[in-house]
């Protein structure tokens, strides 16, 4: 996405690897972001920088009077319908699912052929930028991934039952044994 400093962006799973580290990359480029989490994890994801936590629990994002430029749903658990309410009139919807029915695929093809919001489908295309802006990050102490277990390798089907269960905070490392 080609973001403009100050635009405002809502991230629904804030607490998720995705959430968390878009969290991170937004406030980097200037933008106003919104984070979206559950009660118990406001503290951590305050503490990732946004600008705003919402907790899921008692507050649903697509009933406020706030308009964002981008609403991104980083766990899949929203839709472009639900969405468009607070997008202002060019905004655009991400989600990293295909939505119900791979909806997102197709709204992805045919919303840009409007003049008003859209729905993207994320595609990395340039991954060597990325990298280049996460080691940028990372280096300028901007980026602190959010971990929330680390697993030995012998105890790796622990850990995929422990991220199958949907619950996890941040991610979830496999230690690999030192030779």
């Amino acid at each position: 996405m080609k973001v403009q400093s100050g635009q405002k962006v809502l991230i629904y799973g804030a607490t998720g690897a995705i959430g968390s580290a878009l969290v991170q990359i937004s406030k980097y480029e200037g933008l106003h972001v919104t984070a979206v989490c559950a009660t118990e994890h406001v503290e951590k994801i305050q503490a990732l920088g946004p600008d705003r936590v919402l907790d899921y629990k008692k507050e649903n994002y697509w009933e406020e009077e706030v308009e964002y430029d981008y609403v991104f749903d980083a766990v899949g658990k929203s839709s472009f319908a639900q969405s468009k309410n607070v997008l202002v009139k060019k905004g655009v919807y991400i989600s990293s699912e295909l939505g119900k029915n791979a909806e997102n695929i197709y709204l992805s093809i045919f919303t840009p052929l409007g003049f008003g919001k859209k729905v993207k489908f994320p595609m990395p295309l340039n991954t060597e930028r990325s990298i280049k802006k996460m080691s940028r990050m990372i280096e300028e102490g901007k980026f602190k991934p959010l971990i929330d277990k680390v697993y030995p390798l012998d105890n790796i089907a622990e850990a995929y039952r422990y991220v199958e269960k949907g619950m996890k905070l941040g991610n979830v490392i496999v230690e690999m044994p030192r030779s």
